[in-house]
């Protein structure tokens, strides 16, 4: 089991670098693409490639409850707003401050499942997730020079990737979790298509088409690593090591962006991550106990 879980630590922390690669990309992408172009370019590979595999699993498909199918539905709606959000944010603010604001989603996760789901949330937990919305008003600063809408764009990409995560852990355990990814490339690329009509297409330039390949293949590959991650070893092991993805971002926009956040991120950021490994580790061991005590 030990070295399962190093494994799965392995891959959580490659599948998060991956997804902050694909925001580097997409980033770059920004400078010369329309918003809806890319999530339709982009989501047309990504469709057909969980559409592929989803056909590969497809007699598990049969018999499945309406209710799930609506969660489904609700979730690729939140899945398609998220992306929104999220790349208004990143094509106006840095990688590293937005990707430090969106670590703050397990507190808000586990917030809405203990007002949702009635899930168990301690003093400790509640405490914890006090305390990381403080580190997160340390990022955005309302009321300062630096806190814009695309700051507010980032707290709703927070926002609907936390409806997202909620309605997830609301789906039946037979759901096929390709029928779940293919769902929510589907429904970001169909609002891509329809978001489009909104604007003049343009056509990539050589590097464009490059940075949109490396967008699409990054997101595969780290939607899989990430499964991988969740499958090898313990969840409650392995989840912390996604806030790897704030030191992934952190040299990608020093690097490539040229971007360094200033003393106050840094600290928000911080106590973001701390409370958010802290909220992970407490919720697998009431997780533990529970299951000890059935």
């Amino acid at each position: 089991m030990k070295d399962d879980n190093i494994r799965a630590a392995l891959f959580m922390m490659l599948g998060t670098g991956a997804y902050t690669i694909n925001d580097v990309f997409l980033k770059l992408l920004g400078d010369e693409l329309p918003m809806f172009q890319i999530l339709a370019l982009r989501g047309i590979v990504v469709s057909a490639f969980f559409g592929y595999l989803l056909w590969r699993v497809r007699a598990q498909l049969g018999g499945l409850a309406r209710r799930d199918l609506v969660l489904v539905g609700l979730r690729s709606l939140s899945e398609a707003a998220a992306a929104y959000f999220f790349l208004m944010a990143l094509f106006n603010m840095p990688i590293a401050n937005l990707t430090a604001i969106l670590q703050v989603i397990p507190l808000t996760v586990a917030l809405s499942a203990f007002l949702v789901l009635k899930e168990p949330l301690g003093w400790r937990r509640m405490s914890a997730i006090v305390i990381g919305f403080c580190g997160v008003l340390l990022i955005v600063r309302p009321g300062a020079e630096g806190f814009t809408i695309y700051a507010v764009s980032a707290l709703m990409s927070v926002a609907m990737i936390t409806v997202r995560d909620l309605t997830t852990r609301m789906l039946g355990r037979t759901i096929p979790s390709v029928l779940v990814a293919f769902s929510a490339a589907l429904g970001v690329t169909l609002f891509g298509v329809v978001g489009s009509v909104t604007e003049v297409w343009a056509m990539p330039s050589a590097a464009g088409w490059l940075w949109l390949a490396g967008a699409t293949g990054f997101i595969i590959v780290g939607y899989i690593l990430v499964i991988l991650a969740m499958r090898t070893g313990e969840l409650t092991f392995a989840a912390p090591f996604r806030y790897a993805a704030l030191l992934f971002a952190l040299v990608a926009g020093w690097l490539v962006f040229d971007e360094w956040p200033d003393l106050l991120t840094f600290i928000g950021s911080g106590i973001v991550v701390a409370t958010g490994v802290y909220t992970l580790y407490r919720e697998g061991r009431v997780k533990r106990a529970l299951r000890a005590q059935a």
